[in-house]
């Protein structure tokens, strides 16, 4: 139960925070976002609040920000249609009313000769029976009535497409960015709670019965040299011991500011998937306690992660690494479920990784990711005018049934290596 709590709570902050990203940009760049949802599918819970309405939806694959324009409009109005409408204080249409206009007994039926509800706002058009050609103001925040189902228009500034490239961009790029933040402010909070790494290779917890503790290191012991080769970082002190299993290392070590000589010999330690062995002594980095050195630990952290995440992404486009390697929603549950089992820093550090690598992913230039629609604005800035929509789309659409086909797989191979 402690695993499915703590990854309901892991999924939904992680595609909370991402479309939070995209949701505040949209709204300030004066874009009208009709749903803000977490998930796909059915809806499970919704309400409505500023414009938007916010669904939870019962597949837990993810999530999204509709914004008017990204798709059809919802009505189009042609000649000869019949519609009801109601109006404002202001004597604007306020409601236009599609069907079921009976059960609306104030709104005025009007025959439809022309209707501009993206520019210029009005409707023309004729009482049924009646010649004299009537112009009706539309309000801009009014609403198409369809099975007494209320939708808000979108007037063409309220749309995608009218917002400058750096809006457009921007909007699209800030779900990513907020995976980014998120991960820093994790990191910021691993920081205050277990404190920050010590740039010296300096000791912190020994482990009882380890190589490092039968040849006589404490916690708080800074190595300055190994052999005859000075040591001033964590990172120097750990590639030679790494590289040096079950071989006699003589080290200097600096103990309450007196030097003193200790050996050590390496445990040899079996790699990963078929990695060459390596050697260790059962030592953890020390950590120190400063909320000043949080703030570049957060940055130089998500740095690092990043890092890491775009090297195994580019070993994957490669081929150095199988599709085997990619986990869906069921590995990433046994993941956590593992994780869980190990405590509250792990479950934190697990999320921060989370994040940034569903930033990354998101910011690859595939169909139907953040990164396929900043590569669409991008050739629009280079070349001056969009490409036709229906391009776009089309390329969206095979992209986003590419992308099932590789989660049904992904998927399916984490169902094989769990229960089969």
């Amino acid at each position: 139960m402690n695993t499915v709590i703590a990854f309901i709570l892991m999924f939904g902050l992680l595609v909370f925070i991402h479309e939070w990203g995209h949701l505040i940009f949209a709204k300030r760049a004066g874009m009208l976002a009709r749903e803000f949802a977490i998930g796909f599918g059915p809806k499970v819970f919704a309400f409505t609040r500023n414009e938007t309405v916010y669904t939870i939806r019962l597949l837990p694959i993810g999530g999204y920000v509709r914004v008017a324009g990204e798709d059809p409009e919802i009505i189009d109005l042609k000649p000869g249609h019949h519609v009801g409408l109601e109006f404002n204080e202001f004597g604007k249409v306020n409601k236009i009313i599609v069907n079921h206009k009976t059960k609306h007994p104030n709104a005025r039926i009007i025959e439809i000769e022309e209707a501009d509800l993206d520019h210029a706002l009005q409707i023309k058009g004729y009482e049924v029976g009646e010649e004299e050609k009537l112009v009706f103001d539309v309000d801009s925040k009014a609403f198409f009535v369809m099975d007494e189902r209320e939708t808000q228009i979108a007037p063409y500034d309220r749309q995608f497409a009218s917002k400058t490239v750096l809006q457009r961009a921007m909007q699209l790029f800030a779900g990513p960015m907020m995976n980014f933040v998120l991960a820093i402010f994790i990191f910021l909070i691993l920081g205050i709670i277990q404190g920050v790494p010590v740039e010296e290779a300096q000791m912190g917890e020994v482990i009882a019965d380890s190589p490092a503790a039968e040849a006589g290191l404490k916690e708080g012991d800074e190595i300055i040299q190994i052999e005859e080769d000075p040591i001033s970082t964590w990172e120097e002190f750990h590639t030679i011991v790494s590289s040096s299993p079950n071989e006699e290392l003589h080290m200097s070590v600096l103990r309450d500011g007196e030097e003193i000589a200790l050996t050590v010999v390496p445990n040899e330690a079996e790699g990963v998937e078929g990695e060459e062995s390596f050697g260790q002594i059962g030592v953890y980095k020390a950590y120190e306690k400063s909320i000043l050195g949080t703030i570049p630990y957060g940055i130089s952290q998500t740095y690092d992660t990043s890092k890491l995440i775009l090297t195994n992404l580019g070993m994957l486009i490669t081929g150095q690494l199988s599709i085997d390697a990619l986990s869906g929603p069921v590995g990433i549950y046994d993941a956590t479920d593992q994780i869980v089992q190990t405590g509250f820093t792990n479950f934190l550090l697990w999320t921060a990784m989370l994040s940034i690598n569903l930033g990354i992913v998101n910011l690859v230039p595939l169909p139907a990711l953040d990164g396929g629609r900043l590569l669409f604005v991008g050739i629009e800035a280079i070349r001056g005018k969009p490409v036709a929509p229906e391009k776009e789309g089309l390329f969206h659409f095979i992209g986003f049934a590419l992308l099932m086909l590789l989660m049904i797989v992904v998927t399916w191979n984490d169902i094989q290596r769990l229960f089969l």
